[in-house]
């Protein structure tokens, strides 16, 4: 019910031989095995069938919690069904572990009532049960918390500013810069009042200066009143993160006894500008919400799960298909990075049924941590280092579910990049595939988004596939980025569909090649560039 067949290519395939991937590309016949995985690839395709399980079956999965921990059993089985060999890798440990359940809020009072649209950040605490209190404005200065003090006891405080996704700096450096904006506020505060004081009696119009904004500016102070927690307004779609300080404090480093108890909710702006209008306008406003995120004791290992179809001549030598395995928990994952894992597992059970017996290993790996910054790539590229230079190319894919329409290589690459994706035309004649060149560019001292620059800083080869919504899906990258819409139904089945087959396809080509893919002309020659910038600059002063 999932699938959107790519059916009718079989006939075309077996026309096309020997077949040609694209313009003035060199002719190679399709192997059986290759045609092979252009069958099964487009009449009995795997890949929404996969991503289902691991999105809506397993669902959020982040490190540290027991759904990721699903995730690598479930992957380390499906290889084992495949008669593929897997093994997990430890890529490091957290210091606490947590899972998400599932989340409610009411609004009501003065005759209004409103269920909530709100979100909490990954590695925060939830409610005691149902938890029920009044609502108030964060004070913002020293005079104003002082005012209400007894009033924040079992209150819902609603602070200031727009939320990014991730919650109140909680660490030392956190406290430091609210105690400086407390400062710099009362010395604000002073002013002011001289200036209305001057402005009553000489007539004046002198205008108040703002007070800076710091949101939860008094949350020590806060947290000690009572409070319940913390309100801020987020843009629709909600986007929630992690307690990244918590879980990054080498200072004072987390545990589970030193969790902060208080729940830090994102609410849809428009309902958050609504409850802090009737708040300013002192109606009597309750909020109840119900929040099961929970902890668990550390350290929390956390791996990668890797596995490869053994190379038959070169077995030291690689072609990588990555994806992360990791993904926030407020939605499934579905897009980010289920459009990595689903075609990776699906490629690999394309390869597993056709038979292939590659040149080089062909390796799979579901890296961990990605988005706690890169970790499960780091551990790898570390641990494996000595291979690094072994790697043909390594095809990450993290972006969205868009098909692959061609690569994008450097000149010396693109003869063996075309023999290798020969058979890619015989996929579908309705989709493209171009090879254009990517022309030398500075090599990165700096990982970027994604899995792949940690080896590309390495000068692995991580240029990979380009992927367009060429059919106009109007898919927006935008919108799922760690919000609650990255689930299942933002997939574009036959883009999946397609591009399993073309990752399968593209991986055994590059692993049969007579060679590894060439690593000229990925980066500028660094000498060469530092003179020619210095002959301009001295050409401009004559």
């Amino acid at each position: 019910m999932f699938r959107s067949l790519i059916v009718s290519t079989l006939t075309v395939a077996a026309a096309v031989l020997p077949v040609m991937a694209q313009q003035n590309q060199p002719v190679r016949p399709i192997s059986p095995v290759e045609k092979k995985i252009i069958e099964i690839g487009t009449t009995d395709n795997h890949v929404m069938d996969h991503l289902d399980v691991l999105t809506n079956r397993i669902g959020g999965r982040l490190i540290g919690s027991a759904s990721y921990e699903e995730a690598v059993k479930w992957l380390l089985a499906e290889y084992d069904k495949l008669g593929i060999k897997a093994w997990t890798e430890v890529a490091g440990t957290l210091p606490v572990g947590f899972d998400r359940g599932p989340w409610s809020g009411r609004m009501y009072g003065d005759g209004i009532a409103m269920d909530l649209h709100f979100v909490t950040p990954s590695y925060t605490s939830g409610t005691h049960g149902l938890q029920r209190g009044h609502v108030v404005m964060e004070p913002k200065t020293q005079a104003q918390f002082e005012r209400m003090r007894h009033k924040l006891k079992g209150a819902w405080v609603l602070i200031g500013g727009k939320s990014d996704g991730f919650p109140v700096n909680k660490t030392a450096k956190g406290d430091s810069i609210r105690e400086a904006a407390k400062a710099e506020n009362a010395a604000i505060s002073e002013r002011n009042d001289a200036n209305r004081r001057r402005n009553w009696e000489e007539g004046t119009s002198i205008p108040m200066e703002p007070l800076k904004e710091v949101p939860a500016l008094f949350y020590r102070e806060m947290v000690d009143a009572g409070v319940l927690g913390f309100i801020q307004s987020a843009d629709v779609p909600l986007r929630a993160l992690y307690d990244r300080q918590m879980l990054n404090d080498t200072i004072h480093p987390a545990s589970f006894d030193s969790i902060p108890w208080q729940v830090e909710v994102k609410l849809d702006h428009k309902q958050f500008d609504r409850i802090a209008e009737l708040v300013k306008e002192r109606h009597d406003i309750i909020i109840e919400l119900d929040v099961r995120n929970h902890f668990r004791h550390g350290p929390v290992e956390y791996s990668s799960v890797i596995a490869e179809i053994p190379g038959t001549e070169f077995p030291d030598e690689y072609v990588i298909i990555s994806g992360h395995l990791d993904a926030y928990d407020v939605a499934t994952g579905g897009v980010d990075c289920g459009t990595g894992i689903g075609p990776m597992l699906e490629a690999a059970r394309l390869l597993a049924l056709s038979g292939a017996k590659p040149r080089r290993t062909i390796r799979f790996v579901a890296f961990a941590g990605e988005e706690f910054g890169l970790l499960g790539a780091h551990a790898y590229a570390k641990a494996h280092a000595d291979e690094l230079p072994r790697i043909s190319m390594l095809l990450n894919r993290d972006g969205g579910p868009t098909p692959t329409v061609g690569m994008r290589i450097p000149e010396a690459m693109k003869h063996d990049i075309e023999i290798a994706t020969a058979a890619v035309a015989g996929v579908n004649p309705e989709y493209p595939f171009e090879i254009t060149i990517a022309q030398p560019r500075k090599r990165p001292t700096s990982t970027g988004g994604t899995d792949a620059s940690v080896f590309d800083l390495e000068g692995v080869p991580t240029h990979g596939f380009v992927n367009r919504d060429f059919k106009g899906y109007d898919f927006d990258y935008g919108e799922i980025w760690h919000t609650e819409r990255d689930i299942f139904n933002k997939e574009i089945p036959e883009y999946q569909e397609f591009t399993s087959v073309v990752t399968a396809l593209t991986a055994l080509g590059i692993a049969n090649l007579d060679n590894l893919l060439s690593r000229d002309g990925m980066y500028l020659d660094e000498s060469a560039a530092a003179a020619e910038s210095k002959k301009k600059k001295s050409s401009k002063k004559k």
